[in-house]
C-alpha cells in the first residue's frame, strides 16, 4: 500500500498504547491526519490529550513501553508503523526536524552553542567537512541571532530564553527538514518574544516551503498561526477545521470549552470590586532601586541597574499586577516586597510599618502575613512530602499547631481549593499540575496571610486548568480580602483578573492605571506592543 505523493504527513487510523503492568493505555485512538508540503497544522488539547504521543510515533521516538497497535504511518512516503530504528533514525532530521518545549532542559549546559549546532550537522551531512563553521554562523544569522560567531562560542545560560529557543530552531533546521515540529515552542517566553519567535518560524515555512506541526495547549497561538487546527481530547480528535470556523462555530462541547476558558477569547471580566482605596495599602513601596554589583570586566560597566523610582501600592482586597517582558524587574520587585532582597535605595512599607532595613530575624514575624505562591508547583513541593506535610509546613514551622488541630487545619485547607480530603496522603507526583497548584496555594493560605505575591502562577498550566486556580483564587479574595500582587507576562490572564495594572521595562514604571485605562487606553507605544502580541487577540476582535 502506498501513500498520496503529494502528502508529507499521512496517518490513518493510527492508534498507539503504553503497556504498563500488563495492561495497555492507548494515547492515541484511531487518529487520521493529512499534511501538505508547506501547510501549518496546529494540534490543540490538555494535557494527556495525546499531543505529545502523535508527535513522537512520527518523530520515531516512542519510548520502547508504546507500541503502534493499529493503523498506518506514513512519512515522506515512508511507513514508519513497524519500521526499524535505523529507518527511523533516516527520517529524523533529514524529513522531520524538532524544536521542542524547554531549551534549557534540551541543551546541554557543558556544551558551547556552536557545537551542539555542529552535532547537528554533522549527523545530517555526514563527517565533519570544512564548511561546518560557516554552516553554523549562517543558521545563527537564519533564526535571527545578532552577533552570530560570538553566540556560537557562548554557552546556553549566556543566553536569554528567546535566543535559545531560537538555538533549537537553528538545530532543527540543521538537517534542512521538510517538516517542523513545534512543541510547545512558546509557552516560556514573553509574549512579545513568543511573536517574534512565532514569526521566524511561519517566515521560514513560506521561504523555504517547509510544512509546520505546532504542538500546544494555547488556542490563541493556534487560530493566529494555522492554517488547519485539530483539537484533541483523551487521545481522539474531536474537531478539525479552518482557524476561524473553530472559533466561530464550534462543534463540540470540548471545543467550546477551550474557547471559554482561554483568556485572549473570554469576555474581559471585571474583577469583583476591590476593597475601599481609602484605607491604608497593605504593601507600598516608594522610589525604590535597586543595584547588583556584576564581575569587573575591562570596558564594561561594574553594576546592573535592576530597578529605579519604582512606586506602588497594594490595597486590601485588591490585586495589582505588574507586567512586563524577562529582565524588566518583576522577579527583583517581588524578592524587594517578600524580604528576601534589601533595596539599593527607597523605602519598603507594610501596613505602617517600614521593613526596609529589617534582618531576616525581624522581618520573620511579617512572613505570616504575607505568603509566595510560586510559577513551577511540581518544583515548589518536596516531591519526599506528602500533601498532608506540605500543607501543614507553615503551621509547624511557626508552631501554630499540633496534634487534631494540625490534622482539622489541613482537612479545611484542602477543602478550601477544592480537592478531596483523600489527597491528603499522596505525594507530588501522584498530581495534576493544576492538582499541585492547588496545594501550593492551599499551604500558602495556612497562615491566613492579607497578601500573597503570585509570581506567574498559572504559566505552566493547560488553559481550562488555568482558569479553575484563576476562579479560585478570585473566590478567596472575595471571601477572605486577600490582596494580591500578581506577575505575568500573560496580559490576556492579567485583563481578566487584576484591578491595577503596572507596566515595567528595563527596570523603570513604563505607565500604571486601572485595567481598563491600560487596555483600553494605553499611553505607551510598549505597551500597545505589548497588547498586540497577545495571541489570539486580532482574532477575538474581529470575531
Amino acid at each position: 500500500m502506498t501513500t498520496d505523493n503529494n502528502l508529507l504527513i499521512d496517518v490513518r487510523q493510527l492508534s498507539v498504547g503504553y503497556r504498563s503492568g500488563g495492561q495497555t493505555l492507548l494515547a492515541v485512538q484511531r487518529l487520521s491526519l493529512s499534511m501538505a508540503q508547506g501547510e501549518t497544522v496546529a494540534i490543540v488539547g490538555e494535557s494527556g490529550s495525546g499531543k505529545s504521543t502523535l508527535a513522537n510515533a512520527i518523530l520515531g521516538l516512542l519510548p520502547d513501553h508504546a507500541q503502534i497497535s493499529a493503523g498506518q504511518l506514513w512519512v515522506g512516503g515512508n511507513d514508519l508503523s513497524h519500521a526499524s530504528e535505523r529507518q527511523k533514525r533516516l527520517q529524523r532530521g533529514r524529513t522531520v526536524g524538532l524544536v521542542p518545549q524547554d531549551p534549557m532542559v534540551s541543551l546541554n549546559p557543558t556544551l558551547r552553542i556552536g557545537q551542539q549546532i555542529a552535532e547537528a550537522l554533522i549527523l545530517a551531512k555526514g563527517k565533519r567537512y570544512p564548511g561546518v563553521d560557516a554552516d553554523i554562523v549562517e543558521l545563527l544569522q537564519q533564526v535571527g541571532i545578532d552577533k552570530p560567531v560570538l553566540r556560537a562560542r557562548q554557552y546556553p545560560h549566556e543566553l536569554s530564553g528567546g535566543m535559545r529557543q531560537r538555538v533549537l530552531i537553528a538545530i532543527a533546521l540543521a538537517g534542512t527538514p521538510r517538516l517542523i515540529i513545534a512543541d510547545e515552542p512558546t509557552s516560556a517566553l514573553d509574549v512579545t518574544v513568543q511573536r517574534k519567535i512565532l514569526d521566524h518560524l511561519q517566515r521560514l515555512v513560506s521561504e523555504r516551503g517547509i510544512s509546520l506541526l505546532i504542538i500546544t495547549h494555547d488556542l490563541g497561538v493556534a487560530i493566529d498561526r494555522a492554517d488547519r487546527i485539530l483539537v484533541m481530547k483523551q487521545g481522539e480528535v474531536v474537531e478539525q477545521g479552518p482557524p476561524r470556523q473553530i472559533l466561530a462555530n464550534p462543534r463540540h462541547d470540548y471545543t467550546r470549552a477551550l474557547i471559554a476558558a482561554a483568556p485572549a477569547f473570554a469576555r474581559r471580566r471585571e474583577p469583583h470590586a476591590r476593597s475601599d482605596a481609602t484605607r491604608a495599602p497593605i504593601l507600598r513601596l516608594h522610589n525604590v532601586g535597586k543595584t547588583f554589583s556584576l564581575p569587573k570586566v575591562k570596558g564594561e560597566d561594574p553594576t546592573f541597574v535592576a530597578l529605579q523610582d519604582l512606586s506602588l501600592q497594594v490595597y486590601p482586597g485588591q490585586t495589582l499586577a505588574i507586567v512586563g517582558e524577562s529582565g524588566s524587574g518583576k522577579s527583583t520587585a517581588l524578592r524587594i516586597a517578600l524580604g528576601l532582597e534589601k533595596p539599593t535605595q527607597g523605602q519598603v512599607w507594610f501596613e505602617q510599618q517600614d521593613v526596609t532595613t529589617l534582618s531576616w530575624r525581624e522581618f520573620r514575624p511579617l512572613r505570616q502575613r504575607l505568603q509566595l505562591v510560586q510559577q513551577n508547583p511540581f518544583a515548589a513541593l518536596d516531591p519526599r512530602f506528602t500533601v498532608f506535610d506540605s500543607i501543614v509546613e507553615p503551621l509547624v514551622s511557626f508552631g501554630r499547631l499540633k496534634g487534631a488541630a494540625l490534622e482539622h487545619a489541613a482537612r479545611e485547607l484542602i477543602g478550601r481549593v477544592h480537592l478531596p480530603v483523600s489527597f491528603l496522603d499522596r505525594l507530588p507526583r501522584e498530581l495534576s499540575g493544576g492538582q499541585c497548584q492547588r496545594v501550593a496555594i492551599a499551604r500558602a493560605l495556612a497562615l491566613k496571610p492579607d497578601l500573597l505575591l503570585l509570581d506567574e502562577p498559572v504559566s505552566a498550566l493547560d488553559v481550562s486548568v488555568q482558569a479553575h486556580i484563576l476562579d479560585l483564587l478570585e473566590e478567596l479574595q472575595r471571601e477572605m480580602g486577600i490582596a494580591y500582587v500578581l506577575v505575568s507576562h500573560d496580559l490576556s490572564v492579567v485583563a481578566n483578573f487584576a484591578h491595577e495594572v503596572l507596566v515595567l521595562r528595563n527596570g523603570k514604571v513604563v505607565e500604571q492605571g486601572t485595567v481598563e485605562q491600560i487596555f483600553n487606553r494605553p499611553g505607551s507605544d510598549y505597551t500597545r506592543e505589548l497588547i498586540a502580541a497577545i495571541p489570539g487577540s486580532v482574532a477575538a476582535s474581529a470575531a
